[in-house]
């Protein structure tokens, strides 16, 4: 992430003062001398909104910053109205998810490699070339002239020239450029066409097939839309529903989880009165599957070892209506201020939260009220939702594809296997355990679950056969839930339900 200092704009990236003086035109003239007009298209500055995109995509690129945080704390300081940090939003999150194929056509019109310009120019080039090849709202000489506006106000006069060159030459011949079709070259046309790095290009064709995973990839860089989760505990779905379409009439229920709606792609959801009253939170459909899979009960006690930001640990407080109580974990302690917020919003009772590296042995967990002993502490159901590379979820994030490295999943499967083993040991004999994660990669779940397993004999995988009749109707046979975007209309995601037999 980068440092305070990165959230100052520059003074380069500063928009003009709106009392600047005009070029004086010439006496017993109406327009400005040649020389003033020149200056004036000198000094001309970009918009905000193409100014903040390219200052979040330069912190993407340089300091390997989330685009969801830099792009919320730009936008948090800057006057733009909502349909300007809609826009700011859309050409940030577009550029990313189509860099690969952006790439491909600037290659195609650049005199030299695109990795030996500077970088912010690079990512110029992309910004412009998203909005001419993805953006009927804008016209082709905007997007160029906008380009060449925050070249100048990024303090690279000299780039200017071949900024305006090469986007002119992009707009007259960009529809005439063919990536690699998926017939010829599955990988090249994932990575060029997709916008894939090449590395998960192959892990997918691996996975899926060449057909499975472009449909995948597509699926994949389509906007992520809206679903949200009724707080059971306030309201009923049918009852929020008939009040949403009010201001939404495209809202519906949700297809698989009986608390979801889908809001499609709506604006500030803050100013929502229903939203801010505690009446709903935003949790995708599959994630929501995850707590019908964990089913917990009035009475459980409940155990999250991965909590932050909170949405599967409130999901289970709703179902525990109070009766019951839910330790919430997290590494971090300010992302666990982040699920005691929620609670708050959404008045619920029964949730604590703790500072607790689950890798490391759960001893010392505190369960206010609850009596001092000294056994350990043992629960009725426990959710491993595992940190992993987040592959399933790249509509959502589209900056993950360009973050996570070939050698990550591998590093994460060591650390989710040492977090199972941990939860493993303080479920009570006869308890669940749900293990999940937004990836599609074998060695993060199906293999992960296998050795588990094998080396843990008392644990059994629940089928689907003694699952809730939603869960159990998308499950395999064996009981493991597998969604994608393309097949499910949800994010990716992986879990399953094992039960201590002994």
């Amino acid at each position: 992430m980068a440092d305070d200092n990165d959230d100052k704009t520059p003074n380069t990236l500063k928009p003009s003062d709106p009392g600047q003086s005009k070029p004086r035109a010439r006496k017993g003239r109406g327009r400005p001398t040649p020389r003033a007009q020149e200056s004036k298209e000198r000094n001309a500055e970009p918009t905000l909104t193409r100014l903040l995109a390219t200052r979040v995509l330069e912190r993407v690129e340089r300091s390997q910053a989330y685009a969801d945080l830099a792009l919320h704390q730009s936008l948090a300081r800057s006057p733009l109205s909502g349909v300007d940090r809609a826009l700011t939003t859309e050409l940030v999150y577009g550029t990313l998810r189509w860099r690969g194929r952006l790439d491909y056509f600037l290659s195609q019109v650049l005199n030299q490699e695109l990795a030996t310009l500077d970088p912010l120019i690079a990512t110029i080039l992309r910004l412009g070339a998203y909005q001419l090849m993805f953006s009927d709202r804008i016209p082709a000489s905007a997007a160029v002239d906008q380009a060449v506006r925050c070249t100048r106000a990024v303090g690279n006069q000299r780039a200017t020239g071949l900024v305006n060159a090469v986007l002119r030459r992009l707009t007259r011949e960009w529809q005439t450029i063919m990536p690699p079709r998926l017939e010829d070259d599955p990988t090249e046309h994932l990575v060029h066409a997709l916008s894939l790095p090449e590395w998960m290009a192959k892990r997918f064709l691996d996975i899926f097939g060449p057909e499975g995973a472009a449909e995948f990839a597509k699926a994949c860089n389509q906007p992520a839309p809206i679903t949200a989760r009724i707080n059971r505990t306030r309201t009923d779905r049918d009852s929020l529903l008939a009040s949403i379409q009010e201001q939404h009439p495209k809202a519906r229920a949700g297809k698989y989880s009986p608390d979801a709606i889908y809001l499609g792609h709506i604006g500030d959801l803050g100013r929502d009165a229903a939203f801010r009253d505690g009446l709903y939170c935003i949790q995708d459909e599959a994630s929501q599957l995850v707590v019908d899979m964990l089913a917990p009960e009035p009475g459980d006690l409940v155990l999250d070892t991965c909590a932050a930001p909170g949405s599967k640990t409130t999901a289970v407080a709703e179902r525990l209506a109070g009766n019951g109580r839910i330790l919430a974990l997290d590494r971090n302690a300010r992302r666990l201020n982040l699920i005691s917020q929620t609670v708050r919003r959404l008045d619920l009772e029964g949730v604590h939260t703790q500072k607790c590296d689950a890798t490391l042995p759960l001893t010392g967990l505190v369960i206010p009220g609850q009596e001092e002993s000294s056994d350990p502490v043992r629960f009725d159901r426990i959710l491993v939702d595992a940190p992993c590379s987040g592959l399933g979820v790249l509509r959502r994030n589209p900056d993950s594809r360009w973050r996570v490295r070939e050698g990550d999943p591998a590093k994460l499967a060591e650390i989710q296997q040492k977090i199972l083993i941990r939860a493993a040991a303080v479920l009570r004999r006869g308890g669940t355990l749900v293990y999940s994660t937004c990836t599609v990669l074998p060695e993060e779940n199906e293999k992960q679950v296998e050795h588990f397993l094998e080396q843990n004999p008392n644990f059994r995988q629940v089928p689907a056969a003694e699952m809730s009749p939603n869960v159990g109707a998308l499950v395999d046979e064996v009981g493991t839930l597998r969604l994608t975007p393309n097949e499910h209309g949800t994010d990716g995601f992986f879990a399953v339900r094992l039960e201590r037999v002994e």
